[in-house]
């Protein structure tokens, strides 16, 4: 193909990872819901399956990026991914040593975590290694991420992983994410954070003073009044347990069962549920990104927040980051 584009990104899904990249390079993803929205927003976009294509496809990427679907590995899943880790890290090595037999497992979704490393060292291969990886997922992740970091290490990049929480950049939501950056020409580390972590009942004023204040759902959404939001899912399924967060809170970790979450005022009468753009806004995308097709609340859920892969990106590239001022969406 002859692209132009800078970075190819797999599991492009609907935008936030790319959002995050400044709209550099083309994305790759199988849905045809997100291809919809990806294309309304004017993204380029390759609707197929990531293992259909490999780096001689893309001979003009210079940087690779992607987070790979999270259904087996997240506590929300089936745990398919968490149950076959051993067999996902001895995977990792096999790959290293170039060893091509591939292994089955039981949810052919789980094999898709390696891919990231698959085009990675067959880009080296070709002789045209990446010069950036941006990579993140749920937190269950971690362990993958630190046996890349060693892969990828051998093949001498500089590589940094670790857990970020959203909130302290800018994203005005608590969601733990799993995360690596790779720089083939230089040192690495990951992005500092710009804001302070949220603690259930400390102030949003109080805290770190060189850091900002983490961002509260009533600070980017456009409602005139105090809101409580509740949860639509409970522990152990009892309704009194379900999550509550305020208005002068960051949104609970976005999921694609948002629009089922209610919203109440301070007197507990029933206010109107999110709506796509402000759902969106939670994960830090721009109010009028073009949500399209259908499953929107999965979408959003399952995106990467433009604002950490925006910190990602600069982390992996070198960049500074000079604290930001407020909160803008990318």
């Amino acid at each position: 193909m002859n692209d132009v584009e800078s970075d190819v990104e797999l599991f492009a899904g609907p935008g936030g990872m790319t959002r995050g990249l400044n709209g550099r390079g083309i994305g790759i993803e199988w849905d045809a819901n997100a291809v919809a929205t990806r294309l309304a927003a004017g993204l380029p976009t390759i609707h197929g399956d990531v293992r259909t294509y490999g780096p001689a496809d893309f001979p003009n990427a210079t940087g690779l990026a992607g987070g790979p679907p999270c259904q087996t590995f997240s506590v929300s899943g089936n745990g398919a991914g968490r149950q076959a880790l051993t067999v996902i890290l001895a995977e990792i090595k096999r790959m290293s040593a170039r060893d091509t037999t591939p292994h089955d497992f039981e949810d052919e979704r789980t094999a898709l975590v390696l891919e990231p490393l698959r085009w990675a060292l067959a880009a080296m291969d070709l002789g045209r290694p990446y010069e950036t990886i941006v990579l993140e997922q749920v937190q269950q992740v971690q362990p993958v991420w630190d046996d890349y970091a060693e892969a990828l290490t051998a093949e001498g990049y500089s590589v940094a992983t670790g857990v970020l929480a959203t909130e302290q950049y800018g994203i005005p939501q608590t969601r733990r994410r799993a995360v690596l950056v790779a720089r083939l020409d230089g040192p690495v580390a990951l992005p500092e954070p710009t804001h302070r972590p949220y603690r259930k009942g400390v102030p949003q004023h109080e805290g770190d003073p060189r850091l900002l204040p983490w961002v509260s759902m009533g600070d980017v959404l456009d409602r005139p009044d105090p809101f409580t939001v509740i949860s639509n899912y409970g522990t152990g399924g009892d309704p009194k347990n379900r999550g509550r967060r305020t208005s002068a809170e960051p949104a609970a970790t976005v999921t694609g069962k948002i629009s089922r979450n209610r919203i109440v005022d301070a007197g507990g009468n029933e206010l109107p549920r999110l709506t796509h753009a402000e759902a969106g806004l939670l994960q830090s995308f721009p109010a009028d990104h073009p949500w399209s097709g259908r499953d929107i609340p999965q979408q959003i859920g399952n995106a990467c927040p433009p604002l950490l892969a925006k910190a990602l990106a600069e982390a992996a590239r070198g960049i500074p980051r000079p604290a930001p001022t407020a909160l803008s969406a990318v």
